[in-house]
Order: C-alpha cells, then structure tokens, then sequence
C-alpha cells in the first residue's frame, strides 16, 4: 500500500492502476509516458524482467485504447552489466512497441551512461524513423554537441535541467549556470530541431520561454511534467500545448520516492509544494 505522500509522485504498484490513472489525465487533455520503476540491476534476471514488463505494458496500452506511451532507464534493462545487454534489450522493447504504435523514451542516468545512450538512441531513431525518444541534461557542459548531433534525426529529443549530483569537471554547478544553459540549449533545438522538442520543466520562465521560441521558430514543442508536480498547470497547459505527465508504477515505488527527495535540495521543495498544493 503506497503512504498518502508518495501516491502524488507514483501511480500505484501495477500497470493496471498506472493505466487507469492515464485514462483520468487524458480525460483533461493531458497523455501518459509510463515508466516502470527499477534501475542499477547488477545481474541479467531482473533487467531481462524488466523488459518483458516493457513489452507486456506495450500489449496493456494498444489494449487500453490510452493516450500513453513508455520510458525506460538503461541501468533497469542491463546497462551496469554490460552495454550489450542494455542494447539488445532495449532494441527488443522499442522494436516491439513501434510495431504497435507506442512510442519509447529512453531515459538519461547520470554522465558515465551518455555515450552508451545516445548510441543506442541514433541507431534506434533511425530503424524505427523516429518512434524513440531520449533525454539530454542542460548542466551538462557536453550538451550542446550532443543536441547538434541529435538534430537531424528523426524521433524526439527532451530537454531537462538535470537531477543528477555531477562532478564539476562535466557539469555546471550553480542553478543560474543551469538555468542560462537550459535557455540556450532550449533555443539551439527550437532553431536546429525540425520538431520533436520536448520541454522537460517545471519551471514556469522555462515554459514561457519556449513558447516565445514557438512563436519566433515556429517549431513544435511538447511540455513534459512529473505526476505530482503543478498538475493544475499541467491541465491549463493542455488546453494549448500537447502535454504528457511522466508517471511512474511499481513495487520499488519506495527507493524512488526517497532517493527522488534527497538527491537534491529542488526536489525536496517540488515535492513539499506539489502536497500543500499545485
């Protein structure tokens, strides 16, 4: 049973309650990326679990009829016990979910991952023609090469400031070098991106900014939002832009919760916020 104060952040424990759940926001205009929790297996069993969970929530959404789609972490499906495993088990998810129509994101893990990830996403966008999707990190110093490899190719690319605790060697450290960041890696996608820009932000001046970018460029745009966080805005949102909550399921809904709280100072404020209210 999910404590009161976690089921804002996560939709209950199976994916019949995490579909039901979708229903209820596509009913106000909002869709669904479903992510199944787990991450950092250091053995095969349960990454290969994982992905056949993937692969039985893709059959439970085409069944569903629900405007949803999918998000995996690379570490849930293998990546810290070997990038091959990682590879092949993600290209059998997203194969299987472009066949029936659901699209795939591919979640960012922290600064080792980025090469593997992308690589994987790039031979993945191009075989599908664009049904995946992956993250990029604005306080990481190496994004704006990544977004400028990532333009010309098909799929969809989201945006977010970064929750990961990174060595200043790799990333900016203040809040206003990642917020300067964000505008201008936002900027460089609206500019060099076709479409496929997904705003991953909670923060009202990043989502006014890009819709200025929107009305310069012209370049479609998604906003994504964690369940639980400003879910009224969410729903204002959606009567404008196409807008998708990220909502997360599961038996480890507790380590997620926790480790989503300390990691850093912001997420411990969201969350207090998103209980005394949105």
């Amino acid at each position: 049973m999910i404590p009161p104060i976690a089921s804002n952040f996560v939709a209950g424990e199976d994916p019949e309650t995490a579909l039901e759940h979708v229903r209820e926001l596509n009913e106000g205009g909002v869709k669904g990326i479903l992510n199944l929790l787990g991450e950092h297996y250091q053995e095969r069993p349960p990454a290969d679990e994982d992905r056949d969970a993937y692969v039985d929530l893709v059959d439970a959404i085409d069944a569903a009829g629900v405007d949803a789609c999918i998000s995996v972490k690379p570490s849930q499906i293998g990546l810290d016990v070997g990038d091959e495993v990682f590879e092949e088990n993600i290209t059998h998810i997203v194969d299987h979910a472009s066949r029936n129509g659901v699209f795939t994101w591919v979640d960012m893990e922290d600064h080792t991952t980025t090469d593997v990830t992308l690589d994987a996403y790039e031979r993945l966008a191009r075989e599908t023609d664009g049904m995946v999707g992956v993250c990029t990190q604005a306080n990481l110093k190496r994004t704006g090469e990544d977004l400028k490899r990532l333009a010309p190719l098909p799929g969809k690319v989201r945006l977010v400031k970064g929750a990961y605790d990174e060595p200043k060697e790799v990333a900016y450290k203040k809040k206003s070098e990642v917020d300067r960041m964000y505008k201008e890696y936002l900027e460089l996608m609206f500019r060099e991106f076709e479409g496929g820009v997904a705003v991953g932000s909670h923060d009202p001046a990043m989502i006014s900014f890009a819709e200025e970018l929107h009305e310069e460029y012209g370049t479609d745009f998604e906003v994504q939002m964690l369940m639980g966080v400003r879910e009224r805005a969410q729903f204002d949102l959606a009567d404008e832009y196409e807008v998708w909550q990220y909502i997360p399921y599961g038996s480890k809904w507790f380590s997620y919760f926790y480790r989503r709280i300390r990691e850093r100072k912001e997420n411990a404020l969201f969350a207090l916020r998103a209980v005394v209210g949105n």
